[in-house]
């Protein structure tokens, strides 16, 4: 439904350079013509790193921070990357701010728990008041509850409080409504959102021409749709 809509599209016009750039990436898991390998963040990240970049991973669930720890393994990154089984929420500030000075903290929990939300706003508070200049990425799905529709509320008004840049970003592939009919079923997640502080200033031009050549490709229905905010 995402991947594969776009890895088969044949657009009218190219894909936006950001489109383009992540094909191309995904490509580079994978032998030529093959699309076995389907890369999460932490590897793009990986792949992405400078030599002198460092790259932590906070998994708490023991399933998945045994998959993580597997993955990892097969990168023999060495202490280029690290796993960590703790609580990202609690213990990624400890690291802040970094020797460096610059950092990328992206936080995608998977907020089955309602305190998630509470405690994304809680970590990225105390994470700008140790490292003001560090760039923040939350993820959050768009779902018919109070707290996910607060949520970029919350960031929006701590970047500006804090006198900080800030962009937010949506995307809608579909209408959130079960589906009449002896087949009905859940519908998946229809909507997600992205906030970020201290946005790369190049972020929103790339975003300007994928998001509706995003829309276009993996849109499954009339409400399929697209939101670009920025301030600061």
């Amino acid at each position: 439904e995402g991947f594969r809509r776009l890895l088969d599209a044949k657009p009218a016009e190219p894909l936006s350079p950001a489109l383009q750039d992540y094909l191309d990436l995904v490509a580079s898991f994978n032998a030529r013509g093959s699309t076995r390998v389907y890369p999460g963040s932490p590897f793009i990240i990986q792949r992405l790193l400078r030599a002198h970049d460092l790259l932590k991973l906070y998994e708490l669930h023991p399933t998945d921070a045994k998959t993580l720890d597997a993955n990892v393994a097969q990168l023999n990154a060495g202490r280029q990357v690290v796993a960590l089984r703790e609580d990202g929420f609690g213990c990624v500030t400890k690291f802040l701010p970094p020797p460096s000075r610059r950092a990328l903290l992206l936080c995608d929990p998977s907020y089955e728990i309602k305190s998630d939300y509470a405690r994304v706003a809680a970590m990225v508070t105390d994470a700008l008041k140790r490292f003001a200049t560090g760039t923040y990425a939350v993820w959050y799905p768009i779902i018919p509850r109070p707290e996910a529709h607060d949520l970029p509320r919350k960031l929006k008004t701590l970047a500006t409080k804090s006198g900080k840049p800030w962009l937010h970003a949506t995307l809608t592939v579909k209408s959130s409504k079960m589906a009449a009919g002896e087949d009905a079923k859940r519908p998946g997640l229809p909507a997600s959102g992205m906030f970020v502080i201290n946005p790369p200033h190049t972020l929103k031009g790339l975003l300007q021409p994928a998001l509706p050549q995003m829309v276009q490709l993996l849109g499954q229905d009339r409400n399929a749709a697209f939101t670009l905010d920025s301030g600061g």
